[in-house]
């Protein structure tokens, strides 16, 4: 998107290493942050799913090189110097102890530097089956250093164990979570500029609806919904995030950023693999079409 982006992260130092980092490179992202070390490249084992038939994961994370990583190891000062945005994936601080300390002093040493943070709570069951109390209270710590925050009701009650007035936001309706009021409550609750939520219609594992919302001191607003055949959804909340970010960043205004994202996300699910190869140009097509898929002649 034209953005200058860095990846931080601890890789194993050896040829699936490399190769993981070129992979990077190759696509502009500098990685000159990166820890090298530790024992191996967390995984995951993905069974797509189709029509009535949904998608299954089998995580191998177990020792990873991140899972190990100090945060003597990084040098924040040096990283966080000069940078607007420092956005982190929820997921990585659930996985060891190690990966939550290193997160919360990163969160730390990026307010230092007065950057802007956005936080993705990503909630994966698979990684929430034990100690939940200890691990939304983790969670809960790093909220005061987010400014943007990815996610809604339920989402929080999920990873930060959010209550509201006695509501089940994690059985109750999921309308109710996405609703003006408890978006806004949430968002007040932890001193959040913006909360940040997407919205999708599960047809079937092949066939979705997909929407968003994002709430600001302004209100809540609904973004366009997309009516999608999926070829991969792998990377899809990732592409959102990123385009609704880059929105921001360029100064679009928070309803067309949030637009941007939608837009950018719903281009990944006819992409196959977890990158959105994609430019700014071709999101802005969609952003200004019917998505009716014409070729571009």
């Amino acid at each position: 998107m034209g953005n200058n982006a860095a990846f931080l992260s601890k890789i194993p130092k050896n040829a699936i290493g490399d190769a993981a980092i070129a992979t990077l490179k190759s696509l502009g992202v500098n990685c000159q942050y990166i820890a090298r070390g530790g024992k191996r490249l967390g995984i995951y084992f993905l069974e797509n799913g189709a029509s009535i038939r949904p998608s299954s994961v089998v995580y191998d994370r177990a020792d990873s090189s991140v899972t190990q990583a100090k945060a003597t190891e990084f040098d924040f000062d040096k990283i966080f110097n000069d940078v607007d945005l420092f956005h982190v994936s929820g997921i990585t601080p659930v996985l060891s102890q190690d990966a939550a300390d290193l997160t919360l002093t990163a969160l730390k040493k990026a307010k230092e530097h007065s950057v802007t943070v956005s936080f993705d709570l990503n909630y994966r069951a698979k990684l929430w089956t034990d100690h939940i109390e200890e691990k939304q209270q983790m969670l809960s710590d790093m909220m005061p250093y987010v400014d943007i925050c990815f996610g809604n009701a339920r989402d929080a009650a999920k990873c930060l164990g959010y209550t509201e007035n006695g509501m089940d936001f994690i059985n109750g309706d999921y309308s109710i979570c996405v609703d003006e009021t408890h978006m806004t409550n949430v968002m007040k609750h932890y001193g959040f500029t913006h909360l940040i939520t997407t919205l999708r219609n599960s047809i079937s594992a092949s066939d979705n609806g997909w929407s968003g919302a994002i709430c600001t001191d302004s209100g809540l607003y609904h973004g366009r919904t997309y009516d999608l055949h999926i070829v991969d959804r792998v990377g899809g909340g990732d592409a959102f995030a990123a385009g609704v970010l880059h929105g921001i960043l360029a100064e679009m205004g928070d309803e067309k950023a949030l637009e941007f994202g939608l837009a950018a996300a719903a281009i990944k699910h006819t992409i196959p693999g977890d990158l959105n190869f994609i430019s700014a140009e071709e999101v802005l097509n969609l952003m200004n079409t019917d998505g009716a898929g014409r070729v571009q002649r």
